[in-house]
């Protein structure tokens, strides 16, 4: 398996640093709103990184943070009268409704900075004892020209930098010691949230959060650290030089990062009108949709999103759906006997769609690719599974498929639905009408079945319905 490494600018073999594991870190949210679809990007494409591990039969301790003290979260709780602790309470439990529509696994933890503040204290102690750190009248700066690796991921020269990134309002500006060095702590304003430390009442920089949850749930060294490309730099530059320097060791082997979303090829913006919430999306689409575009491209590929490209991936996603229902009905109904000399040459042969998926997705997480693959496979379905075929070979290609899409976190186990006894009996009364020849009133229960969101499919094998 490869992968591309931000670091290294190259594709490597992974290797991880204990046999049969992987500790991931994914950056998270800052939680004052609903989160966008530039958030579920990274969300979907590192569950599907974490899926196919496991389906590699890797143990994956997937840790990813969600930033609930912030600038902006404070600055929604005085716009609403309302605490801080609210906000981000709030939309930590609506940002987890978004992705459980969208089907990401729960994170093996997913720290909240406020809950981790003494152990922050503690690193940004650790690097003011070795020399990294300095304080100034309560607030804490980093010297950023003391590390010497400084801009090895971004690959900037620190001569050359220009401050940028996420600002952080602090006073005493003027007191950095170098106009690069960025802000460990920083001391309360009125009104804001604050913690004790030694140097001032008053919170975190953004930047140290991710350095201490990551080792304190996952280890001074972890295999991969992920999240956006627009974290590269400052903030994982950032943290690389705040735990390497603490720590006194490599941190992170593997730095993955997806591509940047726009919206009919233009930055996503609010200022433009184009700005989006996964939730708005949902209201418009089923979210698994919206998880299947994302995939759609490679996830270090520039996304471009529009209605089009997603009515796009609601066709092709029905495509795999209705593959799934067609065998579940042909199962239910098929014969139960052996599998033919034929149908296990068969079932041998569309082992070939599974390594070419395997193969993509070895090849640095290429679900583009690996969709490809399933959509052969889909085809391979539709071509040899009929009423004629066994339970063993329906059921045997199910399961080929049910494990790929599995893997990309798209659903194709159906819940099994009930209808109501009145539309069972529209069912049966509609049958013994077509026995009957009656068919003026057949097709008076199938409209009246229609208004009542039930459609209907009459197969050699019998009536299929869905929900419309």
């Amino acid at each position: 398996m490869k992968i591309y490494n931000t670091m290294s600018k190259r594709k490597e073999e992974f290797v991880p640093l204990e046999e049969g594991k992987v500790k991931m870190y994914v950056c998270g949210p800052t939680v004052y709103n609903f989160i966008h679809i530039g958030n579920a990007r990274p969300m979907i494409v590192f569950d599907t990184v974490r899926r196919y591990f496991e389906y590699k039969g890797y143990d994956v301790n997937f840790v990813s943070n969600f930033t609930d003290v912030d600038d902006k979260i404070i600055k929604k709780a005085i716009e609403e009268g309302v605490t801080a602790d609210e906000i981000s309470k709030r939309y930590i439990a609506e940002c987890k409704k978004d992705m459980n529509a969208m089907n990401i696994k729960p994170a093996t933890k997913n720290p909240l900075a406020t809950e981790e503040i003494c152990g922050m204290v503690d690193m940004i102690q650790t690097l003011i004892d070795k020399g990294y750190a300095y304080e100034k009248n309560g607030t804490v700066y980093y010297r950023t020209r003391k590390f010497k690796d400084y801009g090895k991921l971004s690959h900037k020269n620190l001569d050359d930098l220009q401050s940028g990134g996420r600002t952080l309002l602090v006073t005493g500006e003027d007191e950095k010691e170098d106009p690069l060095d960025f802000v460990l702590w920083k001391p309360k304003k009125e009104g804001e949230p604050a913690w004790k430390s030694p140097w001032s009442e008053g919170r975190p920089g953004w930047h140290i959060e991710c350095s201490e949850m990551s080792k304190k749930y996952l280890g001074e060294q972890i295999d991969i650290h992920a999240g956006g490309e627009d974290l590269i730099f400052p903030h994982h530059e950032n943290e690389i030089a705040q735990s390497e320097a603490a720590n006194g060791k490599e941190f992170a082997k593997y730095w993955m990062h997806n591509g940047f979303l726009n919206i009919d090829n233009r930055k996503m913006s609010k200022s433009l009108g184009n700005f989006f919430t996964v939730r708005e999306i949902s209201e418009k689409y089923d979210l698994q949709i919206l998880r299947f575009f994302m995939l759609s491209a490679h996830y270090r590929s520039p996304l471009n999103f529009s209605a089009d490209l997603m009515e796009a991936a609601k066709t092709s996603l029905e495509r795999i759906l209705t593959a799934a229902e067609n065998l579940r009905f042909l199962s239910k109904n098929a014969d139960a006997g052996a599998l033919t000399e034929e149908e296990e040459a068969l079932l041998t042969d569309s082992d070939k769609y599974v390594q070419g998926f395997e193969e993509a997705m070895d090849d640095d997480f290429n679900t583009a690719d690996a969709i490809a693959s399933v959509f052969e496979l889909v085809k391979f379905i539709n071509t040899t599974a009929d009423g004629s075929r066994s339970k063993e070979y329906l059921d045997g290609l199910y399961e080929k498929l049910f494990r790929l899409t599995d893997v990309l976190g798209i659903i194709v186990e159906k819940k099994e639905e009930m209808l109501d006894e009145e539309i069972e009996a529209l069912i049966e009364k509609r049958q013994a009408a077509r026995k009957e020849r009656n068919f003026a009133l057949a097709d008076q229960i199938r409209d009246e079945l229609l208004a009542k969101g039930i459609i209907l499919e009459d197969t050699r094998e019998g009536v299929k319905w869905k929900k419309a």
